[in-house]
Formats: C-alpha cells, sequence, structure tokens
C-alpha cells in the first residue's frame, strides 16, 4: 500500500508514493511524468529488502546499521548486523496525512527490533514547502529498548542513471568550485565519501546532480543539516542491466565499525534518548 503527495500546484508537477511496508520510504518520485527512481535497473546482494527498497527513490539504512554487514559487537555466535540495518522493509505503525487546508505532508511512527536485540521508535515527517515546492524530511530516532545502541543512518536517494547525460554533474558545498562528472571513478562502478561541508549560515550541505535533459534541463538538489549527517556518500553503478546513480548523506564516514568505536566515532544512544535527521530536496 502507498501513501500519495501531490504537489500539483506547483511549477513542477509531481508527485510522490510513500511506501508504508518500508518505513514510509519512498518508491517513486514522479516529476512531470518521468519518474527519477531506477526500477528494476539495480544491482542485488541477494536480500529481497534491499532489491526492493532500492527500486525506488529513497530508502533509509539504519538505525543501527549502514553499508554491508559487520559482525554484532558483543555477540558470541558470529551474528551480524543485516545489509543496511534494521530498518529497511519494516512496515509503519501510525500514518497521518495533512489535513484539507494545510500543507502537503505526512507523519508516521515505525517501531523496528534491531539486531543487537534492543528496539528503537523512528517517528517521521514529510512535508512540501508551499512556495519552494521542496520536500522536507524529519526523522526522530528513539531508543525504546533497555539497552544502549550506537545510532549510524544512511539516507539513498537513488536515480536512473539513463536519466544522466553528458552535461551531468555533481556540484555542492562540499566540492567547493568544483564540478564532478557524474560517471566518476572507473569502469562500470563508483564510489566516494567526504565531509558534507556545510553552508556559512545555516549548518545545512547541499549537493546537486543535473542538469537532466528529461525534466527540461532542470536538476535535483539535496539539502542535509551536516549536525547528525556529517558526510556525503556518492555511488553509481552501470553494470550489466543495473544503471543507478545514488546521492547519500551519511552518519558515519566509509570505515569499519571497529575502527569507528576506537576513533569515537560510534557514541551510544541510551534507553529513552533521542537523536534528530533532516534533509529536504527539491527539482530546480
Amino acid at each position: 500500500m502507498s501513501i500519495q503527495i501531490s504537489g500539483g500546484d506547483w511549477e513542477n508537477d509531481f508527485q510522490i508514493l510513500l511506501d508504508r511496508q518500508s518505513a514510509l520510504d519512498i518508491g517513486a518520485f514522479v516529476v512531470d511524468g518521468v519518474d527519477l527512481s531506477p526500477g528494476t535497473a539495480i544491482p542485488s546482494d541477494g536480500d529481497t529488502r534491499i532489491d526492493h527498497a532500492l527500486q525506488g527513490f529513497f530508502f533509509t539504512c539504519g538505525p543501527d546499521h549502514i553499508r554491508h554487514p559487520e559482525p554484532i559487537e558483543g555477540s558470541d555466535d558470529g551474528q551480524t548486523f543485516p545489509l543496511h540495518g534494521s530498518l529497511c522493509g519494516t512496515p509503519v505503525g501510525q500514518t497521518r496525512m495533512s489535513a484539507p487546508g494545510e500543507p502537503p505532508g505526512c507523519t508516521a511512527q515505525t517501531d523496528v527490533v534491531l539486531a543487537n536485540g534492543g528496539t528503537a521508535s523512528i517517528s517521521r515527517q514529510w512535508s512540501v514547502n508551499a512556495d519552494t515546492a521542496e520536500v522536507m524530511l524529519l526523522d526522530c530516532v528513539t531508543n525504546t529498548g533497555d539497552r544502549p545502541f550506537a545510532p549510524m543512518l544512511m539516507y539513498h536517494m537513488n536515480i536512473g542513471g539513463w536519466l544522466a547525460g553528458a552535461e551531468t554533474q555533481i556540484c555542492g558545498t562540499m566540492f567547493g568550485d568544483e564540478k564532478r562528472p557524474w560517471r566518476f571513478g572507473e569502469g562500470d562502478r563508483g564510489l566516494f565519501c567526504l565531509p558534507a561541508v556545510p553552508g556559512a549560515e545555516d549548518g545545512w550541505a547541499q549537493v546537486t546532480l543535473g542538469p537532466f535533459e528529461a525534466l527540461a534541463g532542470r536538476s535535483l538538489a539535496v539539502r542535509f543539516s551536516t549536525h547528525t549527517l556529517p558526510f556525503l556518500q556518492v555511488w553509481r553503478c552501470q553494470i550489466g542491466a543495473a544503471n543507478v546513480i545514488g546521492i547519500e548523506p551519511v552518519s558515519h564516514r566509509l570505515a569499519k565499525r571497529a575502527e569507528l568505536a576506537a576513533a569515537g566515532e560510534m557514541p551510544m544512544l541510551e534507553p529513552g534518548g533521542t537523536i534528530e535527521y533532516a534533509l529536504a530536496f527539491q527539482i530546480r
């Protein structure tokens, strides 16, 4: 089942389909009839949860682990965290759509069982700015269990690679005046993760991917708060039938959990504690 948020009153006619079966992530993001999501043109790691999520425009990695599986600290039987953490594929418990006369939006709460046996609750709010048509996400993660855990979060924004052309570039506050080609790296894939330098005024970083010919020369612009998302990861894959580009604000640099913990970069969230994350995106 999905929930649709429509932005038809703005210059950009767009629809967002929210997935109630996966933490209210975004399945489709359709702008002027063009769906930016990659669909089935994705690589597979063999996890059906992630295969489903990666086909959409947006999915959430965490809140207890990001990236590929690693051993659970303190586990005596070799257990590992699931691919991309425990949240993906978890149905939401409660949702509320905005009332007539309010800006389009939706709130939801999702309770998730963590890989270490603990529990967490994710309170999510999607909204659309009535003046700019910018889509805003606010997440609050609460440790509802009886043991601490190290919160980790990555937001995956996936775009079909066939939408990119020779003029498509990546630019943003973390690159200074540099503009990077979307086909970075070597061969048919590429990946980088770097500090997400915020703007001087508001503590938010910005990255833009575009222009896209299919969107009449417009681009995807993403903003995110570096307070809890201090890094930007970008990847692409054009191997075989896969053709996808990912813009990924993330809480931790590209390193193993043990290395992050040794460097003091994995602070614990105590029972009852909360942590907030925020991002926004628009076509412009």
